[in-house]
């Protein structure tokens, strides 16, 4: 199940959006080529990825914020980029620009703290900006629970685009983490599923100041949970597979 896009227009242009991406895109083609090196590689690592039993000893700690700008691959990258810009442009145009900048690298560290509690003695490195987005899907989902985002739904063979709530969407994505982490040792490695959680609720908890001010339950009320402006509609039509003209069988000999 994988996010496309929402159907909530942002107001203003979402420049801190397109410098997080921008930043994270550049970051990736500096040490992308360490890949064929894994000694090189590794010694990056140690020196800007979160190592919990180093945060714990009081060491390094400028990883927490280093961390949320490193990926371990081009679909790591690709995958917390295209979350960032389909729910960061509204959340940015809430808050303003450097407010969102802030909020954003709060959530990360946030997230990294949490991973850190939850595998205080792991030497394992963790990277990605998986924690601070997790923050911004928590408040998207705060703001706008009922803003239709369209899904890429893939079951096996079958694949189909279908427009869903946030709120069942960003829902069922926290379940998943949560899921996860009670399934997993955080201290192997993988997936850091605690951070994504964390930085969920801390982005949620970060938001509600801000949705205080709009009014809190009674913001909900008026919008009904939708965003405050016209939704974007989206046109669709069926794409067309042109289909190829069967080979008649070869009767043989003795066919008519």
């Amino acid at each position: 199940m994988f996010p496309l896009r929402d159907h909530n227009p942002s107001g203003r242009t979402p420049y801190v959006v397109y410098c997080l991406i921008a930043a994270n895109v550049l970051a990736y083609l500096m040490y992308s080529g360490l890949g064929a090196e894994p000694r090189a590689l590794m010694q990056f690592y140690q020196s800007y990825a979160i190592i919990p039993a180093e945060i714990v000893g009081g060491e390094n700690s400028s990883t927490l914020l280093t961390s949320v700008f490193i990926h371990g691959g081009l679909m790591h990258l690709g995958g917390n980029m295209l979350f960032l810009w389909i729910f960061g442009d509204n959340l940015e145009d809430e808050m303003g620009h450097l407010p969102f900048l802030a909020f954003y690298l709060v959530s990360g560290v946030g997230a990294g703290l949490i991973h850190v509690l939850a595998a205080p003695t792991s030497e394992v490195p963790t990277i990605g900006a998986s924690g601070a987005i997790a923050g911004v899907m928590g408040g998207y989902l705060l703001l706008f629970p009922k803003a239709r985002v369209d899904i890429l739904l893939i079951l096996i063979i079958f694949f189909r685009v279908i427009t869903v709530p946030a709120s069942l969407m960003l829902g069922l994505w926290l379940a998943l983490q949560i899921f996860g982490g009670w399934g997993s040792d955080p201290d192997k490695g993988g997936v850091a599923y605690w951070a994504h959680a964390g930085g969920f609720a801390v982005g949620l908890v970060l938001c509600l100041p801000l949705w205080l001010r709009r009014g809190g339950p009674r913001f909900w009320e008026q919008t009904a949970g939708l965003p405050p402006k016209p939704e974007t509609q989206y046109t669709y039509s069926t794409t067309r597979i042109p289909r190829l003209p069967r080979k008649r069988k070869n009767p043989g000999p003795w066919g008519k």
